[in-house]
């Protein structure tokens, strides 16, 4: 497989449910149930690792606790300080709402590729870290009965087979008892986890501390001795229930405290003479909008800007009806790039926008293209494989990013929606009325849509393959064959990787549908062939900033494909994060999963 040059130098889950324990006398109801499983789940790898970017604190943010206990000279001390900071760092979340997404795919066993995904699971939605423990859907259940269960709070999710909070919820190791009383804590030894060391403890409940009692390993940074990662699962689950195991992992990405921002599970065991599992899963959580305001409440006077726009030019003058006609259209464009962005969906303009849009103009310009405004690209924050456009925007997913194996792969993709831009396709004009944008956070998919007729897509696959035969990409449509390939072969077991919000679907029904013409190009597929890379898995590309919500490129080093197992083709992998403390200047690392699809014929 080729790099991507230049170019790349770089949890509500639908069907999900964690089965909540009913509290014991000792733990209030508020404890972590949510981190059971009643039934089978879902497997699949896929990850990456972010690493917090040097940035100016953010209005929002929390303004660092300082300790009333003194520097800590013994391991005692130590854990009287990172107890007293795990309980700073809930008081100082709990006025935020940020986006949580749960990606989660059943496993079963193949032959040649180990475990594979078997079905998928996605849940989408807003969590309140106060001690309400709310949460607001992005996405509806068609299932009322259950979404009625789920929604009737933490302490009554009993009996469902993925519940999201389970997830999410193991953003800490406890929510209401972490202390001696409940706890003991063994010290281990000290660790580097990327540029920052760690002291590495393991946790164990005290004898009849009570149901779901956290239990594993935690790492603890060594200068303000915040928790930086947990590592385990809870103990002593309810009958017929499960508890899962999870790996939670925190950013510095604020002065002061280090902020929950991925969390990856895995349960089953697929290895020779190993018992078959009733639970078969892996899936990630991905936290990020910390800065989003609470409640949509209105901004401090603080944080006006006012820019001047006034025009006086000598030639200004009053706008002829074509020209209003685009202005109106702009004004539609430009309010629902806005409304995304608040809500949380779209990442802002930034480094990744920049190399998108490299793409777009080397189509435009081989093409001989010359359009009225520009074209415009940007990041849709969620993982599900998705693209469409508004006016002259092109926007497309975090995932879809990431699994696309090469540039021209990526040149397919957004040449499609440049067909409906060069066509005349785009007409969302009634959103420049701003009272269209005056809906909650939540109900966004329920008010926007920029989906296309039938004949319209067909009309825009055919021009997308005319701008691509007249590209830089023309000798390297064979690629973006095998990765339609991948995808015609995947879809049926990720159908909720492939349910799009927004846009038209990649697929129906599990049958490929975008640029099927593509499809019968290039070599079939094989799985022997370990230089034939034709889809990689999800994280390998692009990063987020939890807080501020930029997307970034990974910056990965090549690392060889040893089996056909190491290409894992959509699939959800561990995060493993380079660490760093908040303003220092780092050396981006990429997870195991860009890594090893950056073949050695890069």
């Amino acid at each position: 497989m080729r790099n991507w040059k230049w170019m790349f130098t770089a949890a509500l889950l639908v069907s999900v449910s964690a089965a909540a324990q009913q509290p014991t006398e000792s733990q209030p109801s508020t404890q972590p149930d949510a981190g059971a499983a009643t039934q089978a789940a879902p497997a699949a790898p896929a990850s990456q690792p972010l690493v917090p970017e040097t940035q100016t604190q953010q209005s929002t943010a929390p303004a660092p606790t300082p300790s009333l206990l003194p520097q800590p000279t013994t391991m005692d001390q130590v854990v009287d300080r990172f107890i007293e900071r795990e309980h700073a760092l809930m008081k100082a979340l709990s006025a935020l709402t940020p986006v949580v997404e749960t990606y989660l795919q059943n496993l079963s066993a193949d032959p040649q590729l180990g475990s594979v995904p078997s079905a998928d699971h996605y849940f989408l939605g807003r969590m309140d870290m106060g001690e309400s423990v709310d949460r607001k859907d992005y996405l509806k259940n068609d299932d009322k009965g259950m979404e009625t269960r789920l929604m009737g709070g933490f302490h009554k999710f009993f009996k469902v087979q993925y519940q999201p909070l389970g997830f999410s919820w193991m953003i800490y190791a406890d929510r209401t008892d972490f202390d001696r009383s409940h706890y003991q804590f063994h010290y281990i030894r000290r660790e580097f986890l990327g540029d920052v060391r760690c002291l590495v403890f393991d946790v164990t409940p005290q004898k009849g501390a009570g149901k779901g009692r956290f239990q594993g390993r935690m790492w603890v940074e060594d200068q303000d001795y915040n928790i930086v990662r947990l590592n385990g699962t809870y103990t002593s689950a309810p009958r017929n229930s499960y508890f899962f195991h999870m790996d939670s992992w925190r950013l510095n990405l604020i002065p002061g405290y280090w902020v929950p921002a991925y969390i990856y599970s895995e349960e089953g065991d697929f290895s020779a003479g190993a018992k078959k599992s009733k639970i078969a899963f892996k899936a990630q959580t991905r936290i990020w909008g910390y800065d989003l305001k609470k409640g949509n409440k209105d901004d401090e006077l603080t944080q006006i800007r006012v820019d001047s726009v006034t025009d006086e030019s000598p030639t200004a003058q009053d706008a002829s009806p074509l020209q209003a006609e685009r202005q109106w259209q702009q004004q539609a464009e430009d309010n629902v790039l806005e409304r995304l962005t608040r809500a949380g969906l779209l990442a802002p303009e930034g480094d990744v926008d920049h190399i998108l849009q490299t793409v777009v103009n080397n189509l435009l310009v081989t093409n001989n293209i010359d359009l009225p405004r520009p074209v415009r690209t940007r990041v849709l924050l969620t993982a599900p494989l998705e693209t469409f456009s508004v006016g002259n925007t092109i926007v497309i997913s975090r995932g879809l990013i990431d699994v696309l194996p090469d540039e021209a792969s990526l040149a397919a993709v957004l040449s499609h929606e440049l067909g409906h831009i060069v066509l005349g396709h785009n007409l969302g004009s009634k959103y420049a009325f701003n009272d269209r944008m005056l809906f909650s956070d939540d109900s966004t998919y329920a008010n926007f849509g920029f989906k296309h007729i039938p004949e319209e897509e067909t009309a825009a696959d055919k021009k997308a393959v005319e701008l691509l035969n007249n590209s830089p990409y023309a000798q390297k449509l064979d690629n973006v064959g095998l990765f339609l390939k991948e995808l015609q072969a995947r879809a049926p077991q990720l159908n909720a990787l492939l349910t799009t919000r927004l846009g038209n679907s990649l697929t129906s029904n599990g049958t490929l549908t975008r640029l099927p013409a593509l499809a019968t190009q290039g070599p079939a597929l094989d799985n022997n062939k370990l230089d034939q890379v034709a889809a990689l898995p999800l994280g390998g590309r692009v990063k987020i900033n939890p807080w501020n919500d930029r997307a970034e490129m990974v910056k990965t080093t090549p690392v060889a494909i040893t089996s056909a197992r190491d290409k894992m083709p959509f699939e959800v992998t561990p995060f493993y994060p380079r660490l760093a403390r908040y303003g220092a200047q780092t050396v981006p690392s990429a997870p195991a999963t860009a890594a090893a699809n950056s073949n050695t014929s890069n």
